[in-house]
């Protein structure tokens, strides 16, 4: 599952606050927020034939943890779909993309971490990328990290921040076990997500998923929770333990870097019948379907 360089990628313009700029030649400044404290917020985002999956409700969250974050001059959702519009229409894209959206908090006046010292407003990055879906196999493998998942007293997991040590933390010990994703718990035991994806368990034909304080939001997520209802697979929100994943029929992950995904190992221990399930497939058609079908028009 290590992805590897696309050669379409090798003269992206990258937007860098107003100007677009080979992604050789782009840079920020050392005294930005980003490079000082990982003081930024981001989202990503698909684009399929021209449209955005989910854009609005992805800026809705870009704009509300840069508002928890006590940002200044947050831009307007405007701005940043103009913005959007000119990076694809530079790059000549219009499907098989992943766009990384970062919003930091700006240059700093000198070095601290005193938001006082950011007088000159944001920094607005947009990377596109053609880039396939991560997660498309016939099964992946997960183990349970040693990293919990922070809970909102000790860090809201609402804010979508920048600064993922944890999750690559929980990462590189996947990649030393020899396995796709790390599960991380929260500090009671409960699942909380992958290092990089909602998770998802279905039991005697209805789907679970975990409620837990340290579970942050998520838009595949809820995408997923909007099709179990409107296709008629009951669905139940609430706290879900590994008991719980080992003795499930079924297991899959969704996240914007890849499509629904199903998982048939957790910590070496075979998921059903080792084999991707009816519920996950069927999910993960009626999930392609959603994300090519519908979106936000943004490129021609």
């Amino acid at each position: 599952m290590l992805q590897t360089f696309d050669e379409r990628n090798k003269d992206l313009q990258v937007w860098i606050n107003g100007r677009l700029v080979h992604r050789d030649h782009a840079g920020i400044s050392p005294f930005d927020s980003i490079v000082q404290g990982g003081d930024g917020v981001w989202e990503g985002l698909r684009l399929y034939d021209g449209k955005i999956f989910k854009l609005i409700e992805h800026l809705e969250r870009l704009e509300g943890s840069a508002r928890a974050l006590a940002f200044r001059d947050i831009p307007p959702m405007a701005d940043i779909i103009d913005a959007l519009r000119q990076t694809l229409k530079a790059n000549d894209m219009r499907d098989g993309v992943h766009i990384r959206l970062t919003l930091t908090r700006g240059i700093k006046v000198t070095s601290g971490m005193d938001p006082r010292l950011n007088q000159s407003g944001p920094t607005l990055i947009i990377l596109p990328e053609y880039k396939p879906p991560v997660y498309q196999t016939d099964g992946l493998t997960f183990i349970t990290a040693s990293i919990r998942r922070f809970p909102p007293d000790c860090l809201d997991p609402k804010i979508h921040h920048n600064n993922l040590i944890q999750s690559i933390l929980a990462k590189i010990e996947a990649n030393a076990a020899g396995a796709d994703q790390a599960l991380l718990l929260d500090r009671e035991g409960f699942i909380a997500e992958a290092h990089g994806t909602h998770v998802f368990l279905v039991k005697n034909g209805c789907v679970f998923t975990s409620a837990a304080d340290a579970c942050p939001e998520g838009i595949t997520r809820e995408t997923v929770l909007e099709l179990c209802e409107r296709n008629g697979i009951p669905a139940h929100v609430g706290r879900i333990s590994n008991t719980d994943a080992y003795r499930a029929d079924e297991m899959f992950c969704s996240g914007t870097m890849g499509e629904l995904a199903s998982v048939t190992k957790l910590d070496g221990r075979m998921i059903g019948d080792g084999r991707p399930g009816p519920f996950s497939k069927q999910l993960s058609d009626l999930y392609r379907d959603e994300t090519r079908l519908s979106g936000y028009r943004i490129a021609d």
